[in-house]
């Protein structure tokens, strides 16, 4: 029985979003969430879709969808060649 201040959660663990769950749920949540290949392709998927239906696929469309992207290929291609430009920052050119 719950006591006064707390209400019990009406809705399972598993099928609570990530904002949704609690601090002390977290591990619980986390082992219950679909790993295999097949489960990973369909989280990548669904999130292609919410992204998609969220800034490309509006009625008024802007630059905005296609800036975010674009912003993430840079920020990784960035990341991804650190080591080097790192090096080339500390040469010294006379």
């Amino acid at each position: 029985m719950a006591s006064v201040g707390e209400c019990p959660s009406p809705v399972p663990v598993k099928e609570k979003k990530l904002m949704d769950v609690k601090l002390g749920e977290l591990p619980s949540w986390i082992l219950m969430r679909d790993f295999t290949p097949k489960g990973i392709a369909g989280a990548f998927q669904r999130g292609y879709y919410r992204y998609y239906n969220k800034y490309v696929n509006v009625k008024k469309g802007g630059v905005a969808g296609i800036s975010m992207v674009l912003a993430a290929y840079v920020l990784f291609n960035y990341c991804r060649c650190y080591k080097e430009l790192k090096h080339e920052r500390l040469r010294k050119y006379h």
